[in-house]
């Protein structure tokens, strides 16, 4: 039910209807239920069922009508990429020169990769479902039940006519794959047909149905349908184009079938005749499994694994252990797992989400209320601002951007001037419609060496980018994705500049390593790029090194700290103290979804700058008409285990849903909770709205600024 709850206040701000429903009203809605173990129910009523075979087929009458011609079967025997951008497509009937290529080949999808050159990460999955004789119950109902989803059975069921279908997720030992499709081939021939079903396999989902649906144990069985469906490894579906290979597109790996057809094909659509997405799916992007960490063994362990586990409870900041960890780890991962590191999943990376001491209660326990890591990343905050703390950065994206254009080529795809050589500057990737693509931290080695740093999930999102803007504008430009060869430690607090100064000759005082500068320097003899930065909005320093050399330099910023009590701390505390000091993050303040003047970065966006940059115009247009909506921030009135703000929870006024949140968590400096939020332009500050937090409204006040300044606002450099 707390699910049901953070669902519903993850819902309300959207246009789709849900409700919360209790048992008499589940009853009502599905009267063949038991409802003897039911205390209630989450209700969405646009939702329903289709023909697969119907719907392809009335797509096919509309597509011939606007002058498409469909040619079955025509298997494709090879793909060539054209130097102009357009494809060559082998079939039988001869090649076909087309404009773009959309590999929307189901469980055929790795196949047509590979003509392509590429490894698309997906296995088909055997999935049953069973469909009754006529049954007497269902016949007496007055009308069609909703589809109903038995979280606790793991399975789904619907009124099939007179009678029931209803499809089981069975446990990951008990269910099958087809790997051998993958590391091999899709049998020859294989198209309509099906497996040979087995029961056995789903006796325990079964039974469960039985339970819930009493009219079913003397139900006779019509047909057990046995047949692949295509999961990638967290069962997401990739949407999007892939990284440079112009005018390829991919929508595949879609493990509910045609539910995500309307909405998957739209989106689609939209990108390839706009020029870019209608709004953000970084989720789905095709580009987000890196080739660099992502095995078979992933592939069949995380597939499984999602498969079994569909209908798992899903927590706030879920984490999913099988095949973890990958080839990512940090040098100094086995020193920080001793350490106590309770770890987390970032493309492929292991990184530290907060630090189990002796005393705390360790392991990963999810809760929708206040968890067991409440109470050390409070520590962990404390030792940060009162002393120093260490902190692995390793995941950022990092892209060497070099060569006579490079310059140039950044002028045009960011929006902020590029900083002088020797500073680093903030700076964001617009598209052309105004809105925040990407943002990047970028550091000017020399007149033409830049090294842009972004987040973790947006790595290959943003080089995907680069690569395109690159190769349209004709730059002579070399972007070099250096992840996973360059690691990163942060040290950061009022002490970070002691621990730095014992382990370098360099000078570290403001005057001679001012704010948002960098510099190549010697630390403990490992050589790093240092940039004064951190997100902590504290003093500190981000320590870009070889990844070969992440324990030397762990172990000696540890040793040179401890006189000061040096401390871990992971991103959950970093991400309560960037809140506080208002910091936006990308993905949650700002992307696709936004323009940078709502989000609060006009000072980031150089309207007066005399090159052009993509969006500018747009941008300039939106500063006219004037903003809709804008980011505040946002104190929260919570109980005393919480649960405290995440983001995307829905905002009221007057019983009218008239917001969001983006990001959220407990503020440990301001002792309560904290969230950044987007509201209409004329609710302004000291206004209370609501914010629903499992099921409950409570009191927000709207703050004119974040609560806590930043160390180089504060002045104590």
């Amino acid at each position: 039910m707390d699910e049901f709850r953070y669902q519903m206040q993850r819902q309300g701000w959207h246009k789709a209807e849900q409700y919360l429903v209790n048992t008499e009203q589940v009853k009502e809605l599905v009267p063949i239920i038991n409802t003897d173990k039911v205390l209630g129910g989450l209700f969405t009523p646009d939702d329903g069922h289709i023909d697969p075979y119907s719907l392809t087929h009335a797509l096919a009458i509309g597509a011939r009508k606007y002058g498409a011609e469909i040619l079955m079967p025509a298997p494709v025997n090879a793909l060539k990429s054209r130097p102009d951008g357009s494809w060559e497509v082998q079939t039988p009937h001869g090649s076909i020169r087309a404009q773009r290529v959309i590999n929307a080949c189901g469980f055929w999808a790795r196949e047509l990769g590979k003509l392509a050159g590429i490894d698309i990460p997906l296995v088909p999955i055997h999935h049953q479902y069973l469909v009754t004789q006529p049954i007497s119950e269902v016949k007496q109902l007055k009308s069609e039940i909703p589809v109903v989803r038995d979280l606790d059975g793991s399975y789904y069921l619907r009124q099939e006519k007179e009678g029931l279908l209803f499809g089981p997720y069975e446990a990951p030992d008990k269910m099958r794959m087809c790997d051998d499709w993958v590391t091999n081939c899709v049998p020859k021939g294989f198209g309509m047909e099906l497996f040979e079903p087995d029961v056995d396999r789903i006796s325990r989902e079964v039974n469960a149905a039985m339970d819930m649906f009493p009219c079913l144990q003397n139900a006779e069985i019509k047909n057990v349908i046995s047949g692949p469906i295509t999961y990638s490894p967290e069962n997401l579906p990739l949407i999007g184009p892939y990284l440079d290979l112009p005018n390829y597109w991919e929508a595949t790996g879609f493990g509910y079938g045609i539910v995500h057809a309307g909405g998957a094909g739209k989106f689609l659509a939209d990108w390839i005749m706009n020029g870019e997405p209608s709004y953000d799916l970084i989720e789905c992007d095709p580009n987000r499994h890196s080739p660099s960490w992502l095995t078979l063994n992933y592939l069949f362990d995380k597939a499984r694994e999602s498969y079994g586990l569909n209908n798992l409870v899903g927590y706030p900041k879920e984490e999913r252990w099988a095949g973890r960890p990958t080839a990512r780890t940090s040098g100094a991962y086995d020193a920080m797992i001793k350490r106590g590191a309770e770890m987390g999943f970032h493309a492929g990376w292991e990184q530290p989400h907060w630090f189990a001491l002796p005393g705390d209660t360790a392991g990963y326990a999810p809760s929708y209320r206040r968890p067991n890591w409440f109470k050390p990343v409070c520590r962990e905050v404390e030792g940060v601002l009162n002393s120093v703390g260490i902190i692995d950065l390793t995941p950022f994206g990092k892209l060497r951007v070099t060569g006579r254009d490079a310059a140039k080529f950044l002028i045009y795809i960011s929006a902020n001037f590029l900083p002088k050589v020797g500073s680093t500057t903030i700076t964001h990737m617009l598209t052309p419609k105004g809105r925040v693509y990407a943002e990047l931290t970028v550091t000017r080695f020399a007149s033409d060496d830049f090294l842009c740093i972004t987040g973790s999930g947006s790595e290959l999102h943003d080089l995907r980018w680069m690569l395109e803007k690159r190769r349209e504008g004709g730059y002579d430009v070399t972007i070099e994705n250096t992840t996973d060869a360059q690691a990163c430690l942060g040290v950061a607090g009022p002490r970070s500049r002691e621990v730095l100064a014992e382990l370098t000759d360099e000078d570290l005082s403001h005057e001679g390593f001012p704010f948002m500068c960098n510099r190549r320097m010697s630390v403990a003899g490992i050589p790093v790029t240092a940039i004064r930065i951190s997100y902590t909005g504290e003093l500190g320093w981000e320590l870009y090194h070889s990844r070969e050399d992440t324990l030397k330099l762990y172990e000696a910023l540890l040793a040179a700290g401890a006189k000061h009590s040096i401390i871990d701390f992971g991103t959950y505390a970093l991400n309560s103290m960037r809140i506080e000091k208002g910091f936006r993050g990308w993905g949650a303040e700002m992307n696709l979804d936004t323009n940078p003047l709502e989000a609060g970065l006009e000072r980031f966006i150089k309207l007066n700058k005399k090159a052009d940059f993509i969006g500018k115009e747009a941008v300039t247009k939106i500063k006219e008409e004037g903003l809709q909506r804008h980011l505040v921030f946002m104190t929260v009135d919570t109980e005393e285990n919480g649960p405290d703000p995440e983001g995307n929870e829905t905002i009221w006024l007057n019983n009218n849903v008239v917001g969001n949140t983006t990001s959220g968590s407990y503020g440990y400096q301001v002792g309560q909770s904290i969230a950044f939020a987007y509201l209409p332009v004329d609710v302004k500050p000291g206004e209370t709205v609501q914010v629903e937090l499992l099921g409950e409204r409570r009191n927000a006040i709207v703050q004119s600024k974040a609560p806590i300044l930043t160390e180089a606002a504060r002045g104590t450099q």
